[in-house]
């Protein structure tokens, strides 16, 4: 395989695992080459999207060993998630370990190290149950299968330039934003088509009910650099970013003041960095926001801001073993 070539897209892999939950009860892995899944067009994943999935990543060390990043927040989340569109809970373990199964069976397809590529997993859940009435479903099915990814900035890590869109949001108050379903991210198509079609990266959305305060881009969340502090919005309808969440303790541990709250729109013009945070690029850091219903600018700086960067190298060091996890995030196989 060309790792070089890679772009972030899927490429077929031996296997997948699945799990399937009928008649009150969770079945024993399957381990299959089948790339399809076979459902009834009457289920209720087609319908009232009860889907949800997650995304994390493997990665070969400096030393070969192959480290699995935060698996188990990771299936936390995703059990979050199943708890929210009342599908059957997989329990931690079959999550976690239907991931490490995926990768052992799937080594081949781990990029090089040296290469900044990676292996990427998709568990995804799906509720089966065949009906027409809007409720709950009694059947589902988890599959977790991988693909190897390139790097996201195949010439380094370059700013981006993004829109604030108010004619959509991505999630409403008391919604399902704080959950990784896919409803939220069908929500975020049009309007990110449109910023795409403008010439921009991606839609920073605000909070749906004022339209005062940021919340986050269209697949990831928001970070701001200003006077030694790590700011990120804290919201009900924000998704909890695992990468988020790492960046927030790495930035503590370079003695930054670390704020989780409520953002306002007017702090942007305060930033001297900011950025979007997710597991496909970990950070792209941001040199513009444009916004459209008022055409004020905010600018940044075509070069990545060095707190930013700083933050970017720390996580990939310890994504790919070249310094120590101190904090126990990965999960080492292989």
């Amino acid at each position: 395989m060309d790792w070089s070539a890679l772009g972030f897209d899927y490429h077929k892999t031996d296997c997948n695992v699945r799990y399937t939950f009928t008649g009150g009860r969770w079945s024993e892995m399957e381990v299959t080459d089948d790339e399809y899944i076979r459902i009834h067009m009457s289920a209720y994943c087609l319908h009232y999207g009860l889907e949800l999935f997650e995304g994390l990543k493997a990665f070969r060390g400096v030393d070969g060993k192959v480290r699995l990043f935060r698996v188990e927040d990771n299936a936390r989340r995703l059990r979050a998630s199943a708890e929210r569109l009342c599908l059957p809970l997989p329990t931690l373990e079959m999550i976690v370990e239907g991931c490490k199964e995926v990768v052992r069976r799937n080594e081949k397809y781990i990029p090089p190290y040296g290469t900044g590529a990676s292996l990427y997993l998709r568990p995804v859940m799906f509720g089966t149950t065949a009906g027409l009435g809007v409720k709950a479903a009694k059947d589902a099915m988890l599959v977790i299968y991988a693909s190897p990814v390139g790097a996201y900035f195949k010439d380094g890590i370059k700013p981006i330039k993004v829109v604030i869109d108010r004619d959509q949001d991505r999630a409403a108050p008391r919604g399902t934003g704080d959950v990784k379903v896919g409803g939220n991210y069908a929500a975020s198509i049009y309007s990110g088509q449109r910023a795409h079609d403008l010439g921009f990266s991606n839609v920073l959305y605000l909070d749906a009910a004022t339209h005062t305060h940021i919340e986050e881009f269209g697949a990831a969340n928001f970070f701001g650099i200003k006077q030694g502090k790590y700011v990120t919005p804290k919201s009900p309808s924000i998704l909890p970013s695992i990468t988020n969440m790492s960046l927030r303790q790495l930035a503590a541990d370079l003695g930054l003041v670390v704020e989780e709250r409520e953002v306002s729109l007017e702090e942007l013009e305060t930033f001297e960095e900011c950025g979007a945070c997710g597991t496909a690029a970990v950070i792209s850091p941001v040199s513009k926001i444009f916004d459209m219903q008022t055409n004020k600018v905010y600018e940044y700086g075509e070069e990545v801001g060095s707190v930013s960067m700083k933050l970017y190298t720390l996580l990939q060091d310890i994504q790919y073993g070249r310094i120590e996890d101190k904090h126990s995030w990965c999960t080492k196989l292989l």
